[in-house]
C-alpha cells in the first residue's frame, strides 16, 4: 500500500459548529427545555455477519485503518474508497443496541483512544476488549445516512474539522447531525446495503474501450506481450488488445465452418465458450459445440501457429456428452499446475462441474480420471475457471441465469482448495459440491448478470474477466482486478 500522510488541518466551522452547540444547550437548560440535536436515535438493522464499508456523507470519503495498519494504536482515518479489507467493517453485537465496529483487516476494533470522553479526542483501533470506549449505537439520520455514537462518552464519530482530505483523521465530537457525521453503510459481500437503502457495493468494470461487444470472453497473452481473446459466435470470434484496455476485433478461428461439430450444433457454426492457451511454441484452442438446453455436446481441439483468423487447425474431439450422462461437456478451461499437468474442467447443470486430465504434448484427454468439482443439486452452475494463488486453487464459476440480457441473473461464485481436483469449499466451509460458493461479483448498478468468467495473473495484478449486459440486452467485455484479503478474493 502506498505511504500516506496523515491529514491534521484546522477548519474554521469545528469553532462555529461547537460554539453554536453551546449555545444552544445553555440556552435550552437555562429555559428548561428538552434538547433533542439531530434526528431520532433509531437503531439501524444491520448483519452482523456482513462486512461493511462506510463512506462520510460530507466528504465521500471511506473509514479507514491508517497505512492498512495491524497494529493497537494505529489511526482510523478517512480515505478514498478503495473497499480493502482496511475499509471494511463487521458490527459484533455488544447488547442493547450497541455494536463493536471490527476491521477485516487486523481483527481490531473502533476504539475511543484513552477511554476519553472529550470532544475532539482521537480514535484508534485496539484489541477488542469489550470496553463501553469500543461500543457505539447506530442513529439514523433524516437521509438515509447513521450517526454512530459512542456507548462511554455519548459522543458521535465524525470526520475532524469537516476535512474532504485523505488521511484526515475520525474523532468524537457532539452528537450535532452534521455531514461529517454522518456515515453511509455499503455492504460489500454481495447483499444490500444495510439500513440504507442503496444497493449493492461492487466496483464498476474498469475502462475497456474499442470492439468491447463479447460473450464468454477468454484470454491467453501472446509472446509479444499482447492479448489474444476468443469467445462465442459463429466460428469462435477473435479480438486482440495490446494494453487491456483497447480491444480489436480479428475476425474468426473457422471463417470456414466447422462441420465436424454439425452433429452436436445441429448444422449452426455457433461455437461456445472457448478456452485459449499460448504453450509449446503454438496456440492451443478448446470450444464447445452443443445446442441450448441439451447435453449432447463435445470439446474440440484446434492449433495454431499464430493465433490469427483462419489459421487454426482442427485437432478432434477431446471429451463428450449425451443423453445418457449425467455431466455436460461444455465450457471448457485449461489449468497448468506447477508440476507441468494438464488439467481440463468443464461443466454446466446436470452434475455440475467436472475435471478431466489432459495430455500436454497433445492437449487431448488422458486417461479416463473424472473428478467432480462442483454442483447445485441439478440446478444452474457453469464456466468453471482455476486459479492458483497463496497456495490454494481457486475454482471459480457462474451460478444463475445467463443469456436474458438485462434479466440475466448470473453471478461469480468461488471456493478454494488445496489441491487441484479438490475438494472446494467456500468461506463458510461448505463443499462446492453440495452448493457452496462464496460470492464475488453480482449485478448491481448498470451492470446486469457478470459471468462466465476467467482469471489470469497479469503483471499489475490478477484478473477477473467476463461478461456484463446493458440495459438493452447487448453483451459487454467486463474486466476487474482481484485482490486477497484473509485469502479470498475480492474485486477492485
Amino acid at each position: 500500500m502506498e505511504a500516506r500522510t496523515l491529514a491534521r488541518r484546522h477548519h474554521p466551522r469545528r469553532t462555529v459548529a461547537a460554539l453554536l452547540a453551546a449555545f444552544v444547550t445553555a440556552l435550552a437548560l437555562a429555559a428548561g427545555w428538552t434538547v433533542a440535536v439531530g434526528s431520532p436515535a433509531r437503531a439501524a438493522t444491520v448483519d452482523p455477519d456482513a462486512w461493511y464499508v462506510l463512506v462520510n456523507q460530507h466528504s465521500g470519503k471511506a473509514l479507514d485503518v491508517y497505512e492498512a495498519s495491524t497494529a493497537d494504536g494505529a489511526g482510523i482515518v478517512q480515505w478514498e474508497r478503495n473497499d480493502g479489507a482496511w475499509q471494511q467493517w463487521r458490527f459484533l453485537d455488544s447488547g442493547d443496541g450497541y455494536h463493536r465496529l471490527q476491521s477485516r483487516h487486523s481483527g481490531k476494533v473502533v476504539d475511543v483512544s484513552g477511554r476519553s470522553t472529550a470532544d475532539g479526542a482521537e480514535v484508534i483501533q485496539w484489541a477488542d476488549t469489550g470496553g463501553t470506549n469500543q461500543q457505539f449505537r447506530l442513529a439514523d439520520s433524516a437521509d438515509g445516512t447513521v450517526r454512530l455514537l459512542n456507548r462511554h462518552s455519548g459522543k458521535a464519530l465524525e470526520v475532524w474539522e469537516w476535512s474532504t482530505d485523505d488521511g484526515a483523521r475520525i474523532s468524537q465530537f457532539a452528537d450535532l447531525d452534521g455531514a461529517n457525521q454522518r456515515w453511509r453503510l455499503v455492504r460489500v459481500d454481495g447483499g444490500a446495503d444495510g439500513g440504507t437503502g442503496g444497493g449493492t457495493s461492487y466496483p464498476d468494470p474498469g475502462l475497456v474501450t474499442g470492439d468491447t461487444g463479447v460473450h464468454d470472453p477468454e484470454v491467453t497473452r501472446t509472446p509479444s506481450g499482447g492479448y489474444l481473446l476468443a469467445s462465442t459466435g459463429p466460428g469462435v470470434p477473435l479480438k486482440t488488445s495490446s494494453d487491456r484496455t483497447r480491444w480489436t476485433d480479428a475476425g474468426s478461428a473457422f471463417p470456414g465452418g466447422t462441420p465436424w461439430a454439425d452433429p452436436y450444433t445441429g448444422g449452426s457454426t455457433h461455437l461456445w465458450a472457448p478456452e485459449i492457451h499460448s504453450a509449446n511454441g503454438q496456440y492451443y484452442l478448446w470450444y464447445s459445440a452443443s445446442s441450448f438446453g441439451e447435453n449432447t455436446s463435445a470439446i474440440f481441439l484446434a492449433t495454431s501457429p499464430s493465433g490469427a483468423a483462419g489459421t487454426w487447425t482442427h485437432q478432434g474431439r477431446v471429451v463428450e456428452s449425451g443423453a445418457g450422462d449425467d455431466f455436460n461437456a461444455i465450457d471448457p478451461d485449461v489449468f497448468v499446475d506447477t508440476d507441468g499437468s494438464w488439467w481440463m474442467s468443464f461443466g454446466s447443470f446436470w452434475s455440475g462441474i467436472k475435471m478431466i486430465r489432459l495430455d500436454p504434448a497433445t492437449g487431448q484427454r488422458s486417461g479416463s480420471e473424472l473428478h467432480s468439482l462442483a454442483g447445485r443439486g441439478g440446478g444452474a452452475i457453469e464456466a468453471p475457471s482455476i486459479h492458483q494463488r497463496n497456495g490454494y486453487y481457486y475454482l471459480y464459476v457462474s451460478f444463475d441465469s445467463c443469456c436474458q440480457g438485462a434479466d440475466s441473473t448470473y453471478r461469480v461464485m468461488v471456493g478454494r482448495s488445496a489441491s487441484v481436483t479438490g475438494p472446494y469449499v467456500d468461506r463458510a466451509g461448505v463443499p462446492m459440491t453440495d452448493g457452496g460458493g462464496t460470492e464475488v461479483l453480482a449485478s448491481h448498478g448498470s451492470i446486469n448478470g457478470p459471468g462466465h468468467q476467467t482469471v489470469f495473473a497479469d503483471s499489475d495484478a490478477d484478473v477477473l474477466m467476463y461478461h456484463y449486459y446493458a440495459a438493452s440486452g447487448a453483451s459487454f467485455l467486463g474486466i476487474n482486478l482481484l485482490r486477497y484479503d484473509d485469502g479470498w478474493p475480492s474485486v477492485y
